[in-house]
């Protein structure tokens, strides 16, 4: 199946970036960054964000804007029959517009990519586009993913927990 990521989520002042590969079944289906409930990327932000447990996603989208933080997938379209990164189909791959995103979001100076598979897009499809000094730090953190069992979940939130934990408003 084709599938196509979202928008991003951003406002121009945002300062991190969290890029995944692609939207998997669950999401695409709900219209939602990380829907599928086992997936444990909306519970560390809630958490290392302070928020209420059942804040409903657009008021997590806007905890993100509120907190400098912008949500966007590397891919804009690409070809896989389930959720699994390992499916994405090489020959299939086109991404999203960077170039024109951190033209729109000068102050961007992390991108937190949410497993390896979404940093190696990103390292081989991206970075030869931007010119020298355009991209920020690039820190790849394990994939918030129910199909990652090959890391513990509270392994995860940690890692991601520290990641996030210096963001904070102005």
């Amino acid at each position: 199946m084709i599938a196509r990521s979202f928008p991003p989520v951003a406002r121009s002042d945002a300062r991190l970036l969290i890029l995944g590969s692609m939207p998997g079944k669950a999401s695409l289906a709900a219209n939602q960054y990380y829907a599928h409930p086992r997936n444990l990327f909306w519970p560390i932000v809630i958490e290392t964000l302070s928020a209420p447990a059942g804040t409903s996603y657009e008021n997590r989208l806007e905890l993100l804007r509120t907190h400098g933080i912008a949500l966007w997938d590397v891919l804009q379209q690409c070809y896989r029959e389930t959720s699994l990164d390992a499916d994405i189909a090489a020959d299939s791959v086109v991404v999203n517009d960077f170039r024109r995103f951190f033209a729109a979001h000068p102050h961007i100076r992390r991108i937190l990519f949410n497993g390896a598979k979404a940093e190696q897009i990103f390292r081989r499809h991206v970075l030869p586009q931007l010119e020298v000094g355009q991209h920020p730090a690039l820190i790849c953190l394990p994939s918030t993913s129910p199909a990652n069992a090959g890391i513990a979940g509270e392994t995860r939130k940690k890692k991601w927990r520290n990641a996030l934990m210096d963001v904070a408003p102005d």
